[in-house]
């Protein structure tokens, strides 16, 4: 794969997923969250960071991020389209598979990060999703958060589509189920699902509707909440017995 398909590739990406109101509307709010658990100076952890759109907004309001994306045309297209952000240090990407991923050194090059975030819902594409916060918890300092943006099951626009019938009960039995993709299987979750999977090293907190507004994280009473939007951002807080690890 050479350079300029790379950034090809991640540029119809990218004007895929900013074409619609709504969906820059979403990354809007879920950057605004991002810039409010974190400071100035503050390292994060960009997982499936894509093209590097968040990455760089991120950079540009002055953090330290590092990218993983298992992809490596979004990894081109990233270097190029982060290229001022690479050459200051501010943004440093990763790639390579999932596998080896999991299986690097306990932190980031050496450092601790204080939020992992996780846009446009890479979290669906991992169907073991334990062991992806066992690595979190290894990224991330004492009071690491996660905030991740998630499709959300509970939405009411899928109504329409037979798969979510076909998979209704199983989502109400088993709390998950996962429908073909593009590149690999989408799960869908419950948030009982996401607070049980993240355990021992994480506690689901609090749980936003993809407009900013918090809801309860009790899966009892979110639900009706998170109807009307496409995705859910969730906030993870690392527990102590994770830390004390």
């Amino acid at each position: 794969m050479n350079a300029s398909s790379g950034i090809v590739a991640g540029g119809d990406y990218t004007r895929a997923i900013t074409a619609h109101a709504s969906d820059r509307r979403y990354r809007r709010e879920f950057q605004a969250l991002a810039l409010k658990l974190t400071r100035p100076g503050t390292t994060l952890f960009d997982f499936g960071a894509g093209p590097g759109i968040d990455a760089r907004f991120y950079a540009e309001h002055g953090r330290r991020v590092w990218t993983y994306d298992i992809d490596p045309r979004m990894c081109e297209y990233l270097a190029d389209y982060c290229r001022e952000f690479l050459a200051s240090g501010a943004i440093t990407p990763h790639g390579g598979g999932y596998r080896e991923f999991l299986a690097r050194a306990a932190s980031v090059d050496g450092a601790p990060v204080e939020l992992v975030t996780s846009n446009f819902a890479p979290l669906n594409l991992v169907d073991h999703l334990r062991e992806l916060f066992a690595k979190f918890a290894t990224l991330t300092t004492p009071d690491g958060v996660v905030l991740a943006s998630v499709l959300s099951p509970y939405f009411a626009g899928d109504l329409c589509y037979g798969w979510w019938w076909r998979n209704a009960a199983r989502l109400a039995r088993h709390g998950r189920y996962a429908v073909p993709g593009a590149q690999a299987l989408i799960w869908r979750r419950r948030l009982a699902d996401f607070a049980a999977e993240c355990g021992p090293y994480f506690r689901l907190e609090e749980v936003f509707p993809g407009t900013g507004t918090r809801v309860s994280a009790d899966a009892r009473t979110a639900g009706l909440r998170l109807f009307t939007c496409r995705f859910m951002f969730l906030l993870f807080r690392k527990r102590a017995t994770a830390a004390a690890s």
